[in-house]
């Protein structure tokens, strides 16, 4: 697995749910068709495990994170950008989501949490806002950003 084979995998994926709202159901949808045990699920986690650890992602790391941005947003990715983090037992910086954001969610430790969900996919609507935060121990996340939109914000904690 490489960045060029790990796009292709992302596109497919984007290809399906391009244009769909981000929203309840698209979570629904994603972790029926595409959750933990499923094809997709496995080999995205498959992959994320084989780029942190040639390094391809999460090469940066600040505040206790290893992050990066290992795809931006373009006709390639169905206008999605790609980015994946490592967090263990930590609430990382808020931010805001202009357009949304589509997670999968991998825990490297089992039973960790991300935002309180377990394994499988978590979507935020557009205007939402959140400390992504990982409970329970380690886990990997992939974040799917329209238009590879993010606001980092200075808002108090909660």
């Amino acid at each position: 697995m490489d960045v060029q084979q790990f796009q292709q995998r992302i596109s497919r994926l984007t290809s399906e749910i391009s244009g769909a709202s981000l929203d309840a159901s698209l979570e629904a949808r994603l972790n029926a068709d595409h959750g933990p045990g499923s094809d997709t699920y496995e080999e995205l986690f498959a992959a994320c495990r084989i780029g942190v650890a040639e390094s391809w992602l999460c090469n940066r790391e600040g505040g206790g994170i290893r992050y990066g941005r290992v795809l931006k947003a373009t006709d390639a990715t169905h206008g999605y950008s790609v980015d994946v983090v490592d967090m263990q037992d930590l609430a990382g910086p808020h931010h805001s989501h202009p357009n949304g954001e589509i997670d999968l969610i991998m825990p490297l430790t089992p039973g960790a949490r991300f935002d309180g969900c377990p394994a499988g996919w978590r979507v935020y609507e557009a205007g939402s806002a959140h400390h992504p935060t990982v409970t329970g121990g380690r886990a990997l996340v992939l974040y799917l950003l329209p238009q590879g939109s993010i606001q980092f914000t200075a808002a108090a904690s909660t």
